[in-house]
């Protein structure tokens, strides 16, 4: 059985715990795909504006996570709390959770067929709340708007994965849910996407990346959720886990 690693907080630091409200907090959450227990009692909670880096082997129920917080139909959440603020998500649909600011772009990005980069920007701000407008999108993704005109599914896999993010930053946005967001990205680019996180950061949006290869994940949070089994089994700083070599080797092969 895993048993689950913390630090321990001092006096002055739980005081501090005690009467700060977090950002995000989730309350032993335990969710399934069918029968199958899929995510079994994770909690954690997060500040405004960090970034968590949800790490964990092939399975561990990483996006399972990611997609229960964003109030998916698949998994189911059976039990549990999910708390925005006040907001509760627990008790929301996904179109509600997006209305709420949570924006999750997916893995597979979900680029829509036939329209272009501006459609695919414009669609996301047909219903409010609207965030960005177009102007300032492209300004922080110039090579989007060099794109513009360019069918959205055309675009380089890179180029999709800006457009995801730009998409989610058309509409009000206060939580960001990025699944693998690096996968099959040439180190340029995924260079790029850092820098475009790290603006978003400045911007005090929080952010929590799913990522199976964990070191460029690692090396741009602040704090790292490490799931074995769809059980938290690390709960720390991103610093730790990247000085430390057996944490890394135990849960992450790396």
């Amino acid at each position: 059985m895993n048993t689950q690693i913390s630090n321990a907080p001092s006096e002055a630091e739980s005081t501090d715990m005690s009467t700060a409200s977090p950002f995000l907090s989730v309350r032993d959450v335990h969710a399934y795909y069918g029968e199958s227990y899929i995510v079994q009692g994770v909690s954690f909670d997060l500040g405004e504006s960090e970034i968590l880096a949800l790490l964990g082997r092939n399975g561990a129920g990483k996006t399972s996570t990611l997609r229960t917080i964003a109030r998916t139909e698949i998994p189911a959440m059976r039990s549990g709390e999910i708390m925005l603020g006040d907001t509760e998500l627990h008790k929301m649909q996904s179109y509600q959770a997006s209305q709420a600011s949570v924006q999750l772009v997916p893995e597979d990005r979900r680029i829509i067929a036939g329209l272009t980069v501006e459609e695919n920007l414009t669609l996301a701000q047909v219903a409010p709340p609207i965030g960005w407008e177009l102007d300032r999108i492209y300004s922080h993704f110039p090579r989007l708007a060099e794109r513009r005109k360019q069918e959205g599914i055309t675009l380089s896999g890179g180029e999709q994965q800006m457009l995801a993010v730009a998409r989610s930053l058309a509409r009000d946005l206060k939580l960001l849910l990025l699944d693998e967001p690096y996968e099959g990205l040439a180190p340029v680019i995924v260079q790029e996407i850092e820098k475009i996180m790290l603006e978003i950061k400045e911007l005090g949006i929080t952010t929590i990346i799913v990522k199976q290869n964990a070191v460029a994940a690692l090396q741009l949070a602040d704090r790292a959720l490490i799931l074995e089994m769809g059980q938290v089994v690390f709960d720390g700083s991103a610093k730790e886990v990247l000085e430390n070599e057996d944490l890394r080797h135990e849960y992450l092969a790396i």
